[in-house]
């Protein structure tokens, strides 16, 4: 079998011209590529370049109602070296906290916030890094 590489993960959402200046802002992404309508998909890469986020509106009534899940169905998850520095940054920058900044057993420390269009993002201090 061939070897398989997962290239990007993909979310419909309602604003994702505002969303991706958003994400590049807030959370260190770049622009990776971009389509304008009416699709208006961006293809948006983390800071070490390898993992990709695209978002679209496509069709533009099946974009789920992200405010509604439990963040333990769907979140994407940052890893970070200093997680309260990184929370009262997206707070300041319009997110929303669910709960305080918490330990798993493992050590590591996590916090769930909303971006503003209601996707859960999670904030990740992990004691050893994954690769």
């Amino acid at each position: 079998m061939a070897e398989l590489k997962l290239e990007h993960f993909a979310l419909n959402v309602a604003e994702p011209v505002a969303m991706a200046d958003w994400y590049c802002k807030n959370l260190g992404m770049s622009v990776f590529r971009k389509g304008d309508g009416p699709v208006y998909m961006t293809f948006l890469a983390d800071a070490s370049g390898r993992v990709v986020l695209e978002i679209y509106t496509t069709p533009p009534e099946l974009v789920p109602d992200y405010r509604a899940m439990n963040p333990l169905v769907l979140h994407l998850a940052f890893a970070t070296a200093d997680i309260r520095a990184a929370h009262q940054r997206l707070v300041a920058g319009g997110a929303t906290p669910l709960g305080e900044i918490s330990a798993n057993p493992a050590g590591d420390q996590l916090a769930f916030l909303r971006d503003p269009w209601g996707l859960t993002v999670q904030l990740v201090q992990r004691i050893t890094s994954m690769p």
